[in-house]
């Protein structure tokens, strides 16, 4: 970890194991035990050379490196529009995290709105950038044997307007978007839900972000049901509502 010594690490640890512990000794549920256990592993996989060496991505093949790509940020020189950050490597180290162990492990796209001259920053920024990184990683976690295990979800924060707006863009839209999901129990090649023809509103069975939630969890064997405790003792449920998208096994 750059700019973290060992030492300082090991105190950071320490002094949230002391945290912890006081909380331990009120606690007469049993949950921080088990988000302890959780700490470890993270812990674990922090303070070990195999998840240091997975940062290491000079050390995959010149061929993986290309596949995935090495594509310049995309500057549209216009503040008003959004860049596109050179991301594609990003999507290989978080193969090689998985491999490490890392159960959880999110990538960051840094690609925001569409407000100005969309379609244009689409085809030209994101869209090759994502199109080739994205594929390579489907492909390359199924060739190493661990898509059946790993679930791929590429989901944005928010849908965008089905009218183009004066500047030939999209604007915030609550009402439709779309995740894709690929591996683990998901069989490839089915659409869940549909909208209607401008793409407005939910047309046919229309799921909500709580199921793709709930998809998530099951793959990570995350009883939805189940209460913790927040830090003023109060009991929250892991998913209020919500249930797996059971069409895509």
């Amino acid at each position: 970890m750059e700019g973290i010594s060992d030492n300082r690490f090991a105190r950071r640890k320490n002094l949230l194991q002391c945290f912890d512990q006081f909380r331990t000794d009120l606690d007469r549920s049993g949950q921080l035990d088990a988000i302890s256990k959780f700490q470890q592993q993270a812990f674990g996989i922090l303070s070990s050379d195999k998840a240091r060496k997975a940062f290491d991505l000079d050390a995959e093949r010149d061929s993986t490196r290309d596949r995935y790509g090495f594509t310049a940020r995309y500057d549209p020189m216009d503040p008003r529009r959004c860049s596109a950050s050179a991301f594609s490597q990003r999507l290989l180290l978080g193969r090689r995290l998985v491999e490490a162990g890392v159960r959880l492990v999110t990538v960051d796209c840094r690609w925001w709105d569409t407000h100005v001259e969309g379609f244009d920053s689409m085809r030209n920024g994101f869209l090759p950038r994502w199109d080739q990184a994205y594929s390579a990683l489907i492909e390359d976690l199924d060739q190493r044997g661990l898509l059946e295990t790993t679930l791929v979800v590429a989901w944005g924060e928010f849908g965008r307007t089905p009218r183009v707006n004066k500047n030939s863009g999209r604007d915030h839209y609550p009402n439709v978007f779309s995740a894709a999901i690929a591996g683990g129990p998901v069989k490839g090649g089915r659409v869940v839900g549909s909208s209607d023809s401008k793409g407005a509103f939910p047309k046919d069975n229309p799921k909500t972000p709580q199921d793709v939630l709930a998809t998530i969890y099951q793959h990570l064997g995350v009883d939805t049901e189940k209460h913790y405790l927040d830090h003023s003792g109060r009991p929250i449920i892991t998913l209020p509502f919500g249930e797996p998208l059971h069409e895509l096994a």
